[in-house]
């Protein structure tokens, strides 16, 4: 089960040249914003990727702006763990438990998901949190990532699961972003 002190938030590559592209992408985008949101309120630390911005472009403003103070980890490399200031970033956090969010589910995420899981840690796939730009791919990836050990959980498992139960001061702080 996810928990509070052992989460780190994965952001991957919700870019200008890219999320337009995704198949459901306003959804996508909006969980994402969510889960930032949540993050946020409860101090869970937000590792924030960027693949190639000089061709697809930075992060959408809605979702850049709320995670603002932060600063993204570029990278070239498709999966995360890939790029040595991620690799640093999410074990600076002394987390072991990665919950993922981005596109494209089938590349970037994918091969996040599956290298995370190879370095021990326990990765949970937010799946209407994730898309790609055709269905297809984004039900094969998810079939992958969870046939490989992935938890596979929707914005409000991940966040009720890590609340843990009603009338905490944790979860007052949420309530308005489950109304």
């Amino acid at each position: 089960m996810l928990a509070l002190d052992n989460t780190v938030l994965v952001i991957i590559d919700f870019q200008e040249g890219l999320l337009p592209k995704i198949h459901g992408a306003d959804e996508v985008l909006a969980r994402a914003a969510k889960l930032v949101q949540f993050a946020r309120e409860l101090d869970v630390p937000i590792v924030w990727t960027e693949q190639y911005p000089k061709g697809l472009g930075k992060t959408v403003e809605s979702l850049a702006a709320i995670i603002e103070g932060l600063t993204p980890i570029e990278k070239l490399a498709f999966g995360c763990f890939g790029e040595g200031a991620f690799t640093e970033a999410v074990a600076a956090t002394n987390r072991k438990q990665l919950l993922v969010a981005g596109i494209e589910a089938h590349v970037c995420v994918l091969q996040t998901v599956l290298a995370g899981l190879d370095s021990g840690y326990e990765v949970f796939v937010v799946r209407d949190a994730v898309g790609s730009r055709a269905p297809s791919d984004y039900d094969a990836a998810l079939a992958r990532m969870q046939a490989n050990g992935a938890g596979i959980v929707t914005t409000e498992m991940a966040m009720f699961e890590i609340l843990r139960a009603a009338g905490t001061p944790e979860f007052k702080k949420i309530l308005p972003l489950i109304k």
